[in-house]
């Protein structure tokens, strides 16, 4: 029975790819890539450098836009999971690509529920998350002993207010929000540590090791690590 692959493809270098997942996608019929935007998928140009041949597959973008429209992104994800269910009845195998780990805030997770609810084959294929490697980076371990590890989307409500749980704090999705949280940090009466990577292991990759050096400006993909002065 054909299925349907969720494939994490690392934080951005291609040499953290897992074998499993260079396998699946040389073995998949169809390899499918989220759309939303005119750039190139970043996924798709990560799993390119380990697999040179990779464009020599069948790559389809599907439509995925970056809104909070819930009509509009629910209306994506219904369309994008009857294309996979097409493949699908068709005998043929799709791997889904999707950056970092396809557990941890991804599209992917969307279109697989409702495939998989549909009584159709699916599996997850777990990849580095973006926050390993920028902990790597960083050259720092993200918890010891008991201390909490919390994981939150930046450019949500609430992001503030996490920055006061007890552990450590990993910020997702940062970009437009960095400004907001670097003033909101100053003001706190023991600021905590703070360090962030931009484009982990991509191109034009930046390491800040304190709060005052990190850029405003960075990307979309910058992950910020937050830790209690000990």
């Amino acid at each position: 029975m054909a299925r349907l692959y969720g494939l994490g493809v690392g934080p951005g270098d291609p040499e953290l790819m897992t074998l499993k997942a260079v396998r699946i996608i040389e073995e998949s019929d169809i390899i499918a890539v989220p759309k939303s935007g005119q750039s190139v998928n970043v996924a798709y140009t990560i799993a390119k450098g380990a697999i040179p041949g990779l464009d020599e597959k069948t790559i389809v973008e599907l439509d995925m836009p970056m809104t909070r429209d819930k009509e509009k992104l629910a209306a994506s994800h219904d369309a994008a999971a009857d294309q996979v269910k097409n493949w699908l009845d068709e005998g043929k195998n799709v791997a889904f690509l999707t950056l970092g780990d396809p557990t941890i805030y991804s599209t992917y997770a969307y279109v697989h529920n409702r495939v998989r609810d549909a009584g159709y084959e699916t599996e997850i294929v777990p990849g580095i998350p973006s926050f390993c490697a920028v902990s790597a980076k960083l050259n720092d371990s993200l918890t010891e002993a008991e201390e909490a590890l919390h994981i939150i989307p930046a450019s949500y409500e609430g992001a503030e207010e996490a920055l006061h749980m007890e552990g450590t704090k990993v910020l997702m999705k940062s970009g437009k929000s960095i400004g907001k949280l670097k003033e909101y940090i100053n003001s706190m009466d023991n600021p905590p540590t703070v360090k962030m990577v931009e484009r982990c292991g991509m191109d034009g990759e930046r390491v800040f090791y304190n709060l005052d050096e990190i850029d405003e400006n960075a990307s979309y993909f910058s992950v910020i690590i937050v830790r209690d002065k000990k």
